[in-house]
């Protein structure tokens, strides 16, 4: 499968490594089912445990089963933010009204992907190896292709209804929920901790004389 030639752009690997953000803005716009059939091909192509390729995607869009899910999810995110908020003692910032704006319209966003890992064996606190990389994938593949989306976890709210609603095994964990749209905006330029402060060189504190400014 080839990269789609509806890109607005070509963006390099690099490129979209360093800009790709997450994105709480779309317009109403449609994920095209091409496009998003090569989002999910490039997630698949991810590295896992043994190649065991155990991630799953639940494509939540605009059937009877995906419009209730959402709207169970749109209430566990808005508890979610409102929590968060109160508790981390969020002030009003371009940071929190993106969230508010989130989690406000949250059934909005034309594709909800809910990340699942087919579990083999019992749950490891190491799993996450097996099924996060899939995450990045997907995430990269939609900035490629002009989309946008969000990595959340608030969908464990609501996680026993989700289950029985969709029907989801006891087996299955589920470990991320991503929104994908056409953004309202932009990805980059990204605000990041410089490396010196995160890259310790031999020893845990110690600086690399080798990064430069």
């Amino acid at each position: 499968m080839s990269v789609s030639a509806t890109s607005p752009d070509v963006v390099g690997l690099l490129e979209a490594l360093a800009t790709t953000r997450a994105i709480r803005r779309y317009t109403n716009d449609p994920v095209s089912t091409s496009d998003l059939q090569q989002i999910l091909w490039h997630a698949g192509r991810a590295p896992s445990g043994s190649n065991r390729q155990p991630f799953r995607f639940l494509v939540l869009r605009d059937g009877p089963s995906a419009v209730a899910a959402k709207t169970l999810l749109g209430a566990a995110f808005r508890a979610g933010w409102a929590s968060k908020r109160t508790g981390d003692g969020y002030r009003p910032s371009r940071f929190a009204d993106s969230m508010q704006h989130y989690v406000d319209h949250f059934e909005a966003a034309p594709v909800v992907v809910l990340v699942c890992l087919d579990r083999y064996r019992d749950a490891s606190p190491y799993e996450g190896a097996s099924v996060y990389p899939a995450c990045q994938n997907l995430l990269l593949a939609a900035r490629a292709l002009g989309y946008g989306g969000a990595l959340t976890m608030w969908h464990l709210g609501v996680e026993d209804e989700l289950r029985e609603m969709l029907e989801i095994p006891a087996k299955v964990a589920l470990s991320a929920c991503i929104t994908l749209g056409v953004p309202a905006g932009r990805h980059g330029p990204l605000k990041r901790k410089p490396l010196e402060e995160v890259v310790f060189d031999g020893r845990w504190g110690d600086r690399p004389a080798w990064i430069t400014a």
